[in-house]
């Protein structure tokens, strides 16, 4: 059995050290708001945060985990989020959605540590997650909204193409 500490509970699962923590969260804990894209860490679908930190739940090994707080697209509560999810509704970042979770993770990692990102503290920290709709522009549009808290001017500014 391993323990881990989960969206802020205590969770025992019966899993091999090795076990990537991506298959607990969706297959064991049905934690299914982090998606499964490319299963060597190139995509960022499977983001969740370790301690705070963006990572890859696909190449984590449980024992990589240990007593760190692990929090997924469904435990992840704060000003940044609740910000990014305003501002994703408001300048229609979303097309097909499937990478949406891991790009608001790595978002919202962000902006806890940079608070007023440039483009270019945008382009770095959101470089290792791939929207295969390019929906870029909106994402990096969303962004700077959410660090403005406001919306109207950073749409504008994106192109708001579909």
């Amino acid at each position: 059995m391993t323990t881990l500490k989960i969206n802020g509970k205590t969770i025992s699962v019966n899993a091999e050290p090795d076990t990537p923590l991506l298959w607990v969260l969706r297959g064991e804990l049905h934690q299914v708001g982090t998606k499964f894209g490319c299963g060597k860490a190139l995509c960022g679908a499977c983001t969740v945060h370790l301690d705070g930190v963006a990572v890859r739940s696909c190449i984590t090994p449980l024992a990589a985990v240990g007593e760190r707080e692990v929090v997924t697209i469904e435990g992840v509560q704060g000003a940044e989020i609740d910000a990014l999810r305003q501002a994703w509704t408001e300048v229609d970042v979303v097309q097909c959605g499937y990478c949406q979770s891991g790009q608001l993770m790595s978002a919202s990692a962000l902006l806890k540590t940079t608070p007023q990102p440039s483009d270019a503290d945008i382009d770095a920290a959101m470089s290792g997650n791939i929207c295969r709709c390019g929906t870029y522009p909106r994402i990096r549009a969303a962004i700077h909204a959410a660090a403005n808290n406001r919306t109207s001017a950073p749409a504008a500014s994106a192109g708001n193409t579909k």
